[in-house]
């Protein structure tokens, strides 16, 4: 390998990438890495301060970018992202699905509602989004696609038994939709954070990122920004020989 195919592993140049819930947390993260790195960034979220916001931070940082205010969970987002996506940029090279809601329901407060909420953000937005995406990623030179879940999938889930379920779900979408579409030329992996410190964690309670980043080997709970790296590895060239893999990214909370 030579020097520049090197440089190239983590060039995003002349890419596109989409990034759901790309407005904060862990999916601001990683825009902020595919930015610099040189893609055309997409961020989708449900609030437009928050999409307009975002898509200026990224301009600043060089990039091309724009943010679509939608909700992941609607029936037609899929489609609507990806069109709006291709319109703006001529194709489509990877997809960060990163959009999720955590909804903290015990048993003996589940409901329908509940369950069908969780479902449709967390399990079905990723394989319909997966989906319309994929005649742009075929015809794209280099196309991966990364469902970012949880080291939940792997372990019980105290109180969000639902977001558990439908990431350990996601998983096997994951690995189901590698396996059909890697004749295609798209790859398709999971990203498996810990207790990561985000609006989305400490909304389960005060110190509630510090108490599950003590059960970790490292003793703490991450920083979004620590998951920048393993996503720019799934989706750019250093990892094209990975397809149907989970990388876990924990601190060494779940030996995997």
């Amino acid at each position: 390998m030579d020097a520049e195919q090197l440089h190239g592993l983590l060039d995003f140049s002349e890419m596109t990438a989409i990034v759901t819930g790309g407005t904060r947390g862990i999916g601001r993260a990683i825009a902020e890495g595919l930015a610099v790195g040189g893609a055309n960034v997409v961020v989708a979220s449900r609030k437009p301060e928050a999409c307009a916001e975002t898509e200026a931070h990224l301009v600043s940082l060089g990039a091309e970018a724009f943010g679509l205010p939608i909700n992941m969970g609607d029936s037609d987002a899929a489609e609507e992202l990806v069109s709006a996506t291709v319109e703006r940029f001529g194709g489509l090279n990877i997809v960060i699905n990163n959009a999720a809601n955590a909804l903290a329901a015990p048993i003996g407060s589940q409901t329908d509602v509940t369950w069908q909420k969780s479902f449709e953000v967390n399990l079905r937005g990723p394989a319909l989004l997966t989906q319309a995406a994929v005649p742009h990623l075929e015809a794209a030179e280099h196309a991966s696609v990364i469902n970012v879940i949880s080291v939940g999938a792997f372990q019980f889930a105290r109180g969000v038994s639902m977001y558990a379920a439908m990431k350990a779900g996601l998983l096997s979408v994951t690995r189901s939709f590698a396996g059909e579409l890697a004749s295609k030329g798209i790859r398709v992996n999971a990203l498996a954070p810990g207790p990561i410190n985000t609006d989305m964690t400490r909304n389960l309670g005060e110190g509630a990122a510090e108490a599950m980043g003590a059960g970790t080997l490292l003793g703490r709970p991450g920083q979004p920004d620590e998951l920048v790296g393993p996503a720019l590895f799934l989706a750019g060239r250093g990892s094209s020989y990975m397809t149907g893999q989970v990388l876990v990214v924990d601190g060494g909370m779940h030996p995997h």
